[in-house]
């Protein structure tokens, strides 16, 4: 979504209303972040990526590799896609459920400048 004002231009680069309602149904979880990612907002649940809200309302769900199959073949669902969905409660469960049982990944080291 872009709105020019003045010479400007605004760009969204998520799905705001999305992010919150992802944002609503992820906040019992422990250890959740947010960062831009996939030209969208990803959520993380120790520091593992549990779903994503794009720029163009959809959804972008991480789950067991295992699972993937299934889930193409007995739902709307498309390998890698971002696109909008209905039933968004089943997928960021799915997504955040999946991202917490992985290891908690610790944050990146800062390495100090180097002195000249």
């Amino acid at each position: 979504m872009a709105s020019q004002r003045s010479g400007t231009v605004a760009v969204i680069a998520y799905d705001e209303d999305l992010a919150e309602r992802i944002r609503e149904l992820i906040a019992t979880k422990r250890g959740v972040t947010e960062t831009k990612m996939f030209g969208g907002l990803a959520f993380l649940v120790g520091g593992n990526m549990a779903v994503a809200a794009s720029g163009q309302g959809g959804l972008l769900v991480r789950c067991d590799p295992k699972d993937s199959d299934r889930l193409v073949g007995s739902t709307k669902a498309e390998p890698m896609v971002m696109r909008p969905t209905r039933q968004l409660e089943p997928w960021v469960t799915r997504g955040a459920t999946y991202a917490a049982s992985l290891p908690k990944k610790s944050p990146p080291k800062k390495t100090p400048p180097k002195k000249k």
